[in-house]
């Protein structure tokens, strides 16, 4: 007979690597064109002048200048108001 029970299988044990989402520059830090201003999952934050959105809704500087960010009114798609931060570089 064995010494100790089968061992099982368990549903725990796993983690999923970090995405380090979130703000990288922030209102009034300089920005060379490329660089990445925010990572972030879905548009909570929109692009402004000079500002580009990637695939997996990163913003980045295409354009050097400073970081400047301001709130919008924005009509969604069901009629309903909200207010989004448009994020724009000032040459």
């Amino acid at each position: 007979m064995a010494q100790t029970k089968a061992g099982g299988t368990t549903k725990l044990g796993r983690d999923s690597a970090p995405k380090y989402l979130g703000v990288k520059k922030y209102a009034g830090e300089t920005a060379q064109p490329g660089d990445i201003l925010i990572r972030q999952r879905g548009t909570k934050f929109v692009a402004g002048k000079n500002v580009k959105r990637g695939n997996d809704d990163t913003l980045f500087a295409t354009a050097k200048g400073l970081v400047a960010v301001r709130t919008k009114r924005k009509i969604h798609f069901d009629g309903t108001k909200g207010l989004v931060k448009v994020i724009s570089i000032a040459p």
